[in-house]
């Protein structure tokens, strides 16, 4: 199937070739040569076959490779980006590999931006002045006491989230993706267990291997559950959420393609009124008590109670974060036992009640 050569390969093509001519451009099929049962039907892109002849009357052949969105790993850019870059970082550590000769991106000019000669990325943001949610967290468990203030921020917070939560996802397979992932990806529950040496006081491997069956039973629970889909945060924690002097919420560092249960975002920012009070248990009740309770109070009247079916899953990942040694390694053993016992709590029942979370802490 011959296919015009894309205006950005061919000014490429002259910078890698400059006394190349091309001879011939055509699209790769899935199966060149389909045929029965190993017919094979879905690629991940449309490769272009690029056939140059060189100036010493020798021939050439490229292959130009593009990526499609997915829902095999492959529906975010950033994937698709992932995906390149480490064929071009891997391909020669193969032995008889095809080579791979150039990788970039494609300008929305149909111009092709080489980055065959990079190292890392970077990102760089505005700067938002504020004030970290944590150090709100941190004076009422010292204090034992919650201002106006205080619960002004709280009932803020939650409208934000029933607001975002309100905003539909792209396409029901993120859903599928985000569950998989809270349980499968390395920032997620299989990597934090992971993350956990055998000698951890208050973690031994049983635990955490019955943590882990238990999360998977919740995967299956959860997975075909598509209409929950919705736009999050994604690490919506109390570090990542600052206020300005008139308080607005300015939320920092959103994660993990910003889609799928609305559920991940409330208990992210929900057990850390549980895990700030850790060490001042005996304030909890007048101080983040309050809060706890007041957040679930708004959040639940704004956005409805079904984020309950689902929360035990994600109490679980975010528990595994603040009861790791490498994250908190100040965390004493009796509280990272009290955290795992709300986790078993939350797993082993089909609906969260957040009456636990005030019983856990007495």
């Amino acid at each position: 199937m011959n296919s015009p050569l894309p205006p950005g390969l061919a000014e490429r093509l002259r910078a890698l070739y400059p006394d190349a001519s091309v001879r011939e451009a055509r699209v790769l099929g899935v199966d060149e040569h389909p045929d029965g049962e190993s017919a094979k039907e879905l690629g991940y892109g449309r490769p272009i076959h690029v056939r140059l002849a060189m100036p010493d009357a020798s021939e050439r052949a490229v292959v130009f490779h593009t990526a499609t969105p997915n829902d095999f790993g492959h529906d975010r850019r950033s994937d698709r980006a992932q995906g390149m870059l480490l064929a071009y970082d891997t391909f020669g550590a193969v032995p008889q590999h095809a080579r791979a000769l150039d990788v970039g991106a494609i300008g929305r000019d149909g111009s092709l931006v080489t980055l065959a000669h990079t190292d890392e990325f970077y990102l760089l943001t505005e700067w938002a002045d504020g004030t970290l949610y944590a150090d709100d967290l941190r004076r009422v468990s010292l204090e034992g006491r919650v201002t106006e203030r205080d619960l002004l921020r709280v009932d803020r917070l939650a409208r934000y989230l029933a607001d975002l939560h309100a905003l539909p996802g792209t396409h029901p397979q993120a859903y599928t993706r985000a569950i998989r992932d809270t349980v499968g990806h390395g920032e997620c529950i299989f990597g934090l267990i992971d993350s956990y040496d055998p000698s951890v006081p208050g973690a031994p491997p049983a635990l955490l291997q019955s943590i882990e069956a238990r999360c998977l039973q919740w995967r299956w629970k959860l997975k075909s559950r598509t209409e929950r889909l919705r736009r999050t945060h994604g690490d919506f924690h109390p570090f990542n959420i600052l206020w300005t002097e008139r308080d607005t919420l300015v939320a920092l560092d959103a994660s993990r393609g910003s889609e799928g249960d609305p559920a991940d975002d409330v208990a992210c920012i929900a057990i850390n009124y549980l895990f700030f009070a850790l060490e001042h248990r005996d304030r909890f009740d007048a101080g983040l008590g309050l809060l706890w309770s007041r957040f679930w109070s708004q959040y639940l009247s704004l956005a409805g109670p079904s984020v309950l079916d689902a929360v035990p899953l994600f109490f679980a990942w975010r528990a595994l974060v603040i009861a790791s040694p490498l994250w908190y390694p100040h965390l004493h053993e009796r509280d990272r036992a009290r955290i795992f016992s709300f986790v078993s709590q939350c797993l082993d029942n089909d609906r969260f009640d957040p009456a636990w979370g005030l019983q856990i802490m007495r």
